[in-house]
């Protein structure tokens, strides 16, 4: 699977005649290159490369280059250091992300109501194979059925804008994935885990993503306030029309009982389950809520997520307070 959009960082000597041989006129030789002269970044010369297929890519020199791009990277680069979109900060990073985004809003128009959706998830929805899938994805309402799609993206805009995964934007966002095809269930699990993140927020925890612990795997968040820590495991159970069982209890019952592994790294540490069962519909979710199923490991937090607010039930006890986050049912 090809890697969301990141920096390649060189740091040999650049000048526009080495730019030309050994990164515009390969790429020109195989794609049909141009490149223009871009306004900034400040104190660095910047080029705008457009390529025949579509693909497109910035470089900039002051002495030190800095590549990114989703068209194939140039040969003189290959060694080079590659660094998250969050990790190069200053003129060239705010450069880089303004000409990506006038980009993307030029292809995916529709965005730009959602500027703080388009902007997290720009090192997706720009990367080379991923894009037309998380650009469906979204468009389409992320997953919450049920919801206007408008609805449901102003809601996920609010959600990364409100700088829950301040510093951990890459990781977050690469969770959606670069595959050419939509996986609509690894997706939506993505997605899961933003539901999960907005809940611990508005309890009042920070929240940090991809926990190792001490058996060496990681779990998806650690919950802090307050001196106290919770680590924090989410999965999202699949409808029953896309799978061999025949109610949502069983759906919810099966997909959380195979976290047996997570399970056992919970029990270790003290951590709670979190199930999402926001692919479910109203009525789908009202069984659910009348049957309360168990899920293998206690203490678990069944909740449905919708623009309007977050129901939940509990099985089991835990430190974490979230009465404040979510309407118990």
């Amino acid at each position: 699977m090809a890697s969301p959009l990141r920096f390649r960082i060189s740091n040999e000597r650049w000048g526009q005649g080495r730019f030309e041989r050994e990164i515009l006129r390969p790429l020109d030789d195989k794609f049909g290159a141009t490149a223009e002269r871009t306004d900034g970044p400040s104190g660095y010369e910047g080029r705008l490369l457009r390529m025949g297929n579509g693909d497109v890519a910035l470089f900039a020199w002051n002495g030190t280059a800095y590549w990114t791009g989703n068209t194939e990277t140039p040969k003189a680069l290959w060694q080079t250091e590659k660094r998250a979109f969050e990790k190069v900060g200053g003129a060239v990073g705010e450069w880089a992300q303004e000409h990506l985004l006038t980009l993307l809003f030029n292809e995916a128009p529709w965005l730009k109501r959602y500027p703080n959706l388009a902007w997290f998830f720009l090192p997706v929805l720009m990367s080379k194979d991923g894009s037309e899938a998380a650009r469906e994805f979204l468009r389409t309402g992320a997953g919450l059925p049920s919801v206007d799609a408008d609805r449901a993206l102003g809601f996920y805009d609010e959600v990364v804008g409100s700088d829950i995964f301040e510093g951990d934007r890459y990781t977050m966002a690469s969770k959606l994935g670069t595959s050419e095809g939509t996986d609509r269930v690894r997706m939506e699990a993505t997605m899961g885990e933003f539901n999960a993140a907005k809940i611990l927020h508005d309890a009042g925890y920070e929240v940090e993503p991809e926990i190792e612990v001490e058996t060496g795997h990681s779990l998806d968040f650690c919950a802090r306030r307050d001196g106290d820590e919770i680590t924090v495991e989410v999965t999202r159970p699949t409808t029953t029309e896309r799978r061999k069982v025949s109610t949502p209890e069983h759906a919810v019952r099966e997909t959380a009982s195979k976290k047996t592994e997570a399970g056992a790294q919970l029990r270790e540490n003290d951590g709670v389950l979190f199930v999402d069962c926001s692919s479910f519909e109203d009525s789908a979710w009202a069984r659910i809520v009348e049957k309360k199923p168990e899920g293998g490991h206690e203490p678990a937090v069944f909740y449905r997520t919708r623009p309007d607010g977050t129901e939940a039930y509990l099985k089991g006890q835990t430190r974490l307070r979230l009465t404040n986050a979510v309407d118990w049912v």
